[in-house]
């Protein structure tokens, strides 16, 4: 289905294979991808010289283990939004797998690596409960998961309380912010680059990536192709929870902490990222190195803001703005191109 957007579009079987590559490149230092990724840049390079102890190996590590949640859920929320779907319960899905976690090493006797097995499971449940909701009943995302948002912080109360368990083994606290031998960089940032190869092949290299764009274009369209729309939605819904259960056990870890208001409000840092990262809001477009990039940004903005002693309720300032930034510049940036390619249709410049 045709679609303007700041992507460029795949060359035809017809074009020359010339013509293809140059207007692929055109097409990626010309995307929103690009936009993000020189921002980030400018970002870094203004905080290191303007802002104490920025650039200090200390710094780094502290920002990308702040960023590690970030990452990891915007990974599966990606997907979800390119189907023009959205999963508002992340935050509350990473809260209750944390008090599960927190409950069950406090009074079950069973080893922390099988409750580890049984959060991840847990997530997977919850994500499933979305899915279910979402595809088998045919309700809006938007309304479900804002629903599942206050069921499931509820319920991190309801298995906890008001009370914290903080004495987790001390080889596994200090696994989840130790750093690779030699450098400031957390040994967790492993796994996650490791999982947005695994998301980024996913959705840019086969043919259910392409089904997923195909899905946030026209749901209708894509089932007459052959695509299960309900069937893959739900188990993007899944995978959300998964991973929301593995952010759950790096949280608890990383602050030797299970409590019932772990991730509270990381819902809309999620979604500023993901949209900030070029993702449609209203599903069909997107790239993941633009998301990455976007968790960076947001990251690198925050951490800059909080060293330079900005004030907690401007940090929320900041966020919401990009937020609205996210949906309004790609969307006009976009309508422009379109409005000039339109231009340039009718009115060829005579070569």
């Amino acid at each position: 289905m045709a679609h303007d957007s700041l992507y460029a579009a795949p060359p035809t079987a017809e074009a020359e294979p010339g013509a293809g590559r140059l207007a692929s490149l055109r097409g990626l230092f010309g995307s929103w991808d690009a936009v993000i990724v020189a921002a980030l840049v400018v970002a870094v390079l203004v905080a290191s010289l303007t802002v104490e102890n920025f650039a200090s190996g200390r710094n780094a590590q502290f920002l990308l283990l702040d960023l590690m949640p970030l990452a990891l859920i915007a990974l599966p929320m990606t997907l979800i939004v390119i189907t023009g779907e959205i999963d508002l319960s992340v935050a509350s899905m990473v809260g209750l797998c944390s008090t599960l976690m927190g409950q069950l090493w406090l009074s079950s006797g069973l080893s922390l690596e099988l409750i580890c097995v049984l959060v991840v499971l847990l997530g997977a449940v919850l994500g499933a409960v979305n899915g279910l909701f979402v595809t088998g009943f045919g309700l809006p995302s938007l309304a479900v998961t804002i629903g599942t948002l206050a069921l499931y912080r509820g319920l991190s109360f309801v298995v906890l309380g008001d009370q914290a368990v903080a004495d987790f083994p001390a080889d596994w606290t200090a696994a989840a912010v130790r750093n690779i031998p030699g450098t400031s960089i957390p040994v967790v940032v492993v796994p996650l680059l490791l999982l947005a190869v695994i998301f980024g092949v996913v959705l840019h290299a086969t043919a259910a990536g392409r089904a997923l764009y195909a899905m946030g274009n026209n749901d209708q369209a894509a089932t007459f192709t052959g695509v299960s729309v309900a069937r893959t939605k739900f188990w993007l819904f899944v995978v959300s929870g998964a991973v929301c259960g593995l952010v759950g056990i790096f949280w608890t870890l990383r602050y030797a902490s299970a409590r019932g208001d772990n991730a509270t409000g990381l819902e809309l840092t999620v979604v500023t990222a993901v949209l900030l990262g070029g993702v449609s809001i209203f599903g069909g477009r997107g790239a993941l190195l633009g998301v990455l990039a976007g968790v960076l940004l947001l990251g690198v903005l925050r951490n800059a803001l909080q060293l330079a002693d900005v004030d907690a309720n401007a940090l929320t300032i900041v966020t919401g703005s990009l937020l609205i930034a996210s949906v309004v510049l790609p969307n006009a940036v976009a309508d422009i191109r379109a409005r000039l390619h339109r231009r340039r249709q009718r009115h060829p410049v005579a070569s």
